[in-house]
């Protein structure tokens, strides 16, 4: 395998770097922005098998056709690239969106998420488990689970709510204006044992909705006492954890939730930030599936559950979803 570096103002005429010296069978090993210069792309191919040491493959092949307008990979690489997607799994988004068959780069791009991550939105109607909402402060618990109530009630099903977060102030009285105007009973509990007798008295309803208080990952005992109520009682913590934070401070918090049962995350901010790197990289290296994702902070409108082809209409709003779905040569994601 040879590898060779090409340095171009931008991703497109990278791409055309490539394929003019090595051709269509060059592999994309790694880009990179580079500053001062653009982008860097290190692309490989395979040597002759027939060519002996002493016969070095040619470095120019035939010069190709320019394509008839922009290649979907190249389309998406830049996507990714100004999402501050880390290497390696723009690396492997970019490894897997090769073997996605779709000729429109927000297609393509749903094909790669599709097969890197999972997808699980949470449930419209009844809920196995009742779902607490955990994670940093000021991740956006609270409102999240006003939503949930909205769309609970405006289908006019059964729920429960309870708030944890009595520590902070104004915590309980925000939920409780929420509460209030949808009819919703609240119940505040301060300990483990009462949210056990809390989840009691809603036996039997559809969906039970848990706040709580923020806690700090790094924060030994924060951790500890949220791991305190999660066992007093089965229910599912799910993280909630805004876009736009540096991606190795996402992931480092994503993984300490992980560890006290988190398997979803829901992502708040998105209208707040333009690079979804983080989250990515959170929802990777941490084995989180995608849930649902909040892109404002009106109640009334509610969430959205997220699927590949939504999250990838999220991070390329300057183009159109194609009405076909991406065929895939291997699905590994799952969504609902």
């Amino acid at each position: 395998m040879r590898l060779k570096s090409f340095h171009a103002p931008t991703m497109h005429e990278a791409m055309r770097l490539v394929r003019e010296v090595l051709g269509d069978d060059a592999i994309i090993v790694a880009t990179r922005e580079e500053e001062g210069v653009g982008v860097r792309v290190t692309a490989a191919i395979e040597e002759d098998e027939g060519l002996t040491s002493g016969h070095a493959m040619p470095l120019a092949g035939p010069r190709l056709p320019e394509p008839l307008g922009p290649d979907p990979l190249d389309q998406v690489s830049e996507v990714l690239m100004r999402h501050g997607v880390p290497a390696d799994l723009n690396q492997q988004l970019m490894d897997t969106i090769a073997g996605v068959e779709a000729r429109d780069p927000m297609a393509a791009l749903a094909g790669g998420l599709d097969g890197v991550f999972a997808f699980q939105p949470l449930p419209d109607g009844r809920s196995p488990r009742p779902i607490m909402l955990v994670g940093p402060p000021g991740a956006g618990k609270t409102l999240t689970v006003a939503k949930l109530c909205a769309r609970a009630a405006l289908a006019k099903r059964p729920v429960g709510v309870i708030s944890t977060d009595t520590i902070r102030a104004g915590g309980t009285e925000q939920l409780q204006a929420f509460t209030r105007v949808l009819k919703l009973r609240l119940i505040t509990v301060e300990d483990p044992m009462a949210l056990a007798d809390a989840l009691e008295v809603h036996r039997g309803t559809e969906q039970v909705l848990v706040d709580s208080a923020g806690r700090n990952p790094y924060s030994e005992a924060d951790m500890k006492d949220l791991r305190d109520f999660l066992v007093a009682a089965d229910i599912e913590p799910v993280l909630v954890l805004p876009a736009g934070l540096d991606a190795m401070e996402a992931v480092e918090m994503a993984q300490a939730f992980r560890q006290v049962g988190a398997r979803r995350m829901l992502v708040t901010r998105l209208d707040m930030a333009r690079r979804y790197g983080s989250i990515l990289a959170a929802a990777h290296d941490a084995g989180l599936a995608f849930a649902d994702a909040s892109a404002t902070t009106k109640v009334a409108d509610g969430l959205t559950p997220l699927t590949p082809m939504t999250l990838a209409r999220f991070m390329m709003p300057e183009h159109e979803a194609t009405t076909q779905q991406p065929r895939r040569t291997k699905q590994t994601g799952t969504h609902a």
